[in-house]
């Protein structure tokens, strides 16, 4: 059976609550802001033109009357006066007339607009009854983490050159025309990678690199918003963002400016961050190079060490080694000797020297029969 309730007046609903989700790299609550203040604007301007034009026509119409009213009046007198009279009346109220058919005009133009204007939240959402309905959103399948990776990853395999070649632009007109090329790039795959892109150039310090990819990125995000405001395909209305980008009013522009500096500060501070978790990374490897048969780092030990057996191992002195762990306490001796082992800063019977073997095995072996006669094993 076929429904004859026609839905297409819902075709063209511009609807955005001003709370639905953005793209994860990007903070775009002055947009939300501005997209409703925006809209709110337009609807007073309208309505203001609306009252104005039936103002207009009340008072043509008031006028008409009295106009009306004076040709009656005269039309009955016969002195040359009065037909003078009459005749201007008469010429009076035709140009009433005439004013009045332009008035109703206008105002059936106004209302003819106003009936293609996209509808919003605004005035589809008036109070009608005081209540409350909960709104119970259906369950949406979404895309696993694995899912939208590998779709990622499909897509920048495929597309790296054109999505790098977008990123690099710096005129309104020359992106349009690209993208127009190219539609396949207006999608969340693009954006993603060039968010990648500005961290990674921002990491290299390619720092002027970055501001121009993140402009690119923004543009990007832009477009997306505005696709999902108006909820249709993105690739369909990335023209309407350049035409308007390019004819803006200054708190359009405003609100574009101030997300590119905000997204480009979140680079920065994603770029610092991967920095010093590489540098940390880079520290524990060689810190592992560095450890010992116990798995102690020298460097540690060595700082744990007292002054004076520190100097000893700066100055590789054997001797001064066995004195200064004779003056210690036996336990204590015992520890660090054991630490520096571990960490190999002593090494028992090392041929490391080979002019010296013999006479550092003779130098170990009292060393070892110091530390025995101290009960340290």
């Amino acid at each position: 059976m076929t429904s004859r309730i026609d839905y297409s007046v819902w075709d063209h609903i511009e609807v955005s609550d001003d709370e639905d989700d953005t793209h994860p790299n990007i903070d775009t609550p002055s947009l939300f802001k501005w997209r409703h203040e925006a809209r709110v604007e337009r609807m007073d301007q309208s309505i203001k033109a609306g009252e104005d034009l039936e103002k207009g026509l009340a008072e043509c119409k008031r006028k008409l009357t009295e106009a009306q009213k004076k040709t009656k009046n005269l039309s009955s007198s016969v002195t040359d006066d009065a037909k003078a009279e009459l005749s201007k009346a008469q010429a009076e109220e035709k140009r009433l007339k005439k004013e009045e058919r332009d008035w109703e005009k206008k105002l059936e133009d106004h209302r003819r607009e106003e009936k293609k204007m996209p509808w919003s939240v605004d005035t589809l959402c008036k109070e009608g009854f005081s209540k409350s309905v909960m709104n119970i959103k259906p369950d949406v399948k979404e895309e696993t983490e694995e899912q939208k990776e590998q779709k990622h990853k499909t897509f920048v395999e495929k597309y790296e050159k054109e999505i790098k070649h977008f990123g690099m632009m710096k005129r309104w007109d020359d992106s349009q025309k690209y993208l127009s090329d190219n539609p396949h790039l207006v999608c969340e795959e693009t954006a993603n990678y060039l968010v990648i892109m500005c961290i990674d150039l921002e990491v290299e310090e390619k720092k002027a690199l970055m501001e121009q990819v993140a402009h690119q990125t923004i543009v990007m995000q832009f477009v997306l918003e505005l696709a999902k405001s108006l909820k249709v395909d993105p690739r369909g209305c990335f023209r309407q963002f350049f035409a308007k980008i390019k004819t803006a009013d200054q708190q359009y522009q405003d609100a574009f400016n101030d997300e590119l500096e905000s997204f480009k500060e979140r680079v920065r501070g994603r770029a610092k961050i991967r920095i010093e978790r590489a540098m940390k990374e880079y520290e524990e490897e060689e810190r592992q190079k560095r450890l010992g048969p116990g798995g102690l780092d020298p460097a540690e030990v060595y700082e744990s060490l007292p002054e004076e057996m520190q100097k000893c191992f700066d100055e590789k002195d054997i001797a001064m080694l066995q004195t200064v762990i004779t003056k210690l306490d036996p336990t204590e001796a015992k520890v660090h000797m054991k630490r520096c082992i571990d960490s190999g800063l002593w090494v028992p019977n090392s041929r490391a020297d080979e002019g010296d073997d013999k006479e550092e095995d003779a130098t170990y072996e009292e060393l070892n029969k110091e530390m025995g006669e101290q009960k340290i094993e």
